[in-house]
């Protein structure tokens, strides 16, 4: 199972996910916050073989189905802020590092608001917490500020 994101400029950001079964499923969030859900052929992952659009509330209401009791600490209905978990994996050059140390604020105009980790959350880290492998990162920012926070944490 493994998960990949991929920034598609001008457009917004593609998410494929590879099901234990190896499946491909693909999610495009589109800077607009228009979704696709793509399904692909397991003997061809390029080879789509259904997509669906969905509304905001569509895939609000399909995350609901699928976890009903997802974390929605904040509520952004009507204006233009988004939130988002993104995870340090194995490639992030900040795992070790202080969350000062990123100058993620600074640098992308997104706030990271919480850090969930194994062992429980921690609301509104300070600078000097320290980043873990495996840790995921609760952003909140306009859409292009937290996709510029994911690729920041996650390739450097």
């Amino acid at each position: 199972m493994g998960t990949r994101r991929t920034p598609l400029p001008g457009v917004g950001t593609q998410f494929d996910f590879t099901t234990e079964a190896g499946r491909h499923i693909s999610v495009v969030v589109h800077h607009d916050g228009r979704r696709f859900l793509g399904f692909y052929k397991s003997d061809d992952p390029d080879a789509c073989v259904v997509e669906v659009p969905l509304s905001s509330e569509e895939a609000t209401a399909l995350a609901h189905l699928i976890d009903p009791e997802p974390i929605d600490a904040v509520r952004t209905d009507g204006i233009d802020l988004v939130t988002e978990h993104i995870q340090i994996g194995t490639r992030s050059p900040y795992i070790g590092s202080l969350l000062g140390e990123t100058r993620a604020r600074s640098r992308t105009g997104a706030s990271v608001v919480a850090v969930l980790r194994r062992t429980g959350a921690h609301p509104s880290p300070a600078p000097d917490f320290r980043l873990a492998l495996g840790d995921t990162l609760v952003a909140v920012g306009t859409r292009e500020g937290v996709d510029a926070l994911a690729e920041l944490i996650t390739e450097g």
